[in-house]
């Protein structure tokens, strides 16, 4: 069978990651999505995306497909409903269809098909940006379970304080001298070539991604997921960072998510507590304003190939857009849009020629192509978020 994993309806309330990614693609838990479906499948997928991210996702379709909402994260119970689809059956979620039978060239209309009602209680979606860090506790768990089992931990250096070992699994390459990891409250897991420095501090649930670091004397507290090739310093609580991206220097990042090619500067932090102990509002692209989140706790969400300088202050639940330049003293607005330069003093027009040179070169730093494609994809953004910039 063919399986083609579709953003669905909640692709604009994961902007800014979805700016530069099928909805798929998100990190949350150890995996992106498209990688825990692919594992439990057994085969690979391809994407029904926006137009212009075509080129670089594109879509296969034979003479048989089964179409996967990509917000959804699989369970071996919705593994098996899906697998088991046949030709003018749909699994529905609700309101919106989860999974769908098509074939080759076919004009799907559900009033003909057989629709199942998917209610069991092993449900875990990602809908809103704030749930990729919300649910990564969940995630991750799925995720140990998914990659470890009858599978054998590497040992646990002598010298490292581990607690629950159990729930510890290192894979090969990876480097833990000097550290301390609890896995009390949830699993941890080190990611092949990974290594965490001298004096860190982990408690799960936690993931450090292959060849990611954890650098010397930090803190961390689950549930928080650190992408492959990332390094991260000072104090972390329930965030994600997909990939690619530092926080390399002390400073706090609570309840937050970071896309890839992200770098904060020294100091840089993050609030995630409003003083009056109130909602957070967190931009929304879809109403172009501030919507609740039912959330107390709420940080930054910044997209891909965003940066700031040294000392930054984010207010919470703050929302910067892809390829960002954020520095100066202050708080910036709650909202940045993509492209912008400057900060609390004004913010102007990132230019994309100035952009798109430090992203060859950032890229470049951990051997990987700047491609055409990719310039492609941030044009557009650029051009779809002009309407936000006022400089």
């Amino acid at each position: 069978m063919n399986y083609i994993l579709f953003d669905g309806a909640v692709r604009d309330q994961l902007l800014p990651f979805t700016y530069t990614r099928p909805v798929a693609d998100i990190r949350v838990g150890i995996l992106t999505i498209r990688e825990k479906w692919e594992r439990m499948l057994g085969a690979t997928t391809t994407t029904i995306t926006e137009d212009y991210l075509v080129d670089k996702y594109p879509m296969v379709e034979l003479e048989e497909n089964v179409m996967i909402n990509g917000s959804f994260i699989p369970s071996e119970n919705l593994v098996a409903v899906i697998k088991g689809l046949k030709e003018n059956q749909a699994v529905f979620y609700e309101d919106e269809p989860l999974a769908f039978f098509a074939s080759e060239d076919q004009e799907v209309d559900f009033d003909s098909y057989d629709i199942v009602q998917y209610d069991h209680n092993d449900v875990l979606r990602i809908a809103n940006s704030w749930d990729i860090f919300a649910k990564n506790g969940s995630a991750i768990q799925r995720d140990f379970e998914l990659i470890t089992v009858e599978r054998s931990s590497q040992e646990i250096p002598v010298h490292t304080v581990a607690i629950n070992e159990a729930q510890i699994f290192i894979e090969e390459g990876a480097k833990l001298p000097l550290c301390s990891l609890n896995a009390t409250n949830g699993p941890i897991y080190i990611g092949k070539d990974a290594e965490v420095m001298e004096g860190a501090m982990i408690r799960g649930p936690f993931a450090l991604c292959d060849n990611a670091t954890v650098k010397m004397g930090a803190k961390i507290y689950g549930p928080t997921t650190i992408g492959p090739y990332s390094k991260v310093g000072g104090e972390v609580n329930n965030s994600v960072i997909m990939g690619y991206s530092n926080k390399g220097h002390d400073g706090f990042l609570g309840n937050s998510v970071l896309g890839e090619w992200c770098n904060l500067g020294a100091d840089t932090n993050n609030s995630n507590l409003k003083n009056n102990y109130a909602e957070v509002l967190l931009w929304n692209y879809e109403t172009e304003g501030f919507a609740p989140t039912g959330l107390q706790f709420c940080g930054l969400m910044m997209g891909d190939h965003s940066k700031c300088g040294i000392n930054t202050m984010f207010n919470t639940g703050t929302v910067v857009g892809v390829n960002a330049n954020i520095f100066g003293s202050g708080f910036p607005t709650n909202f940045v849009p993509s492209f912008s330069w400057g900060g609390n003093a004004g913010i102007t027009t990132y230019r994309t020629d100035k952009a798109f040179e430090v992203s060859k070169i950032v890229m470049a730093r951990r051997g990987i192509e700047f491609t055409a494609v990719d310039e492609a994809i941030l044009t557009h953004v650029f051009e779809e978020s002009a309407k936000w910039r006022k400089g």
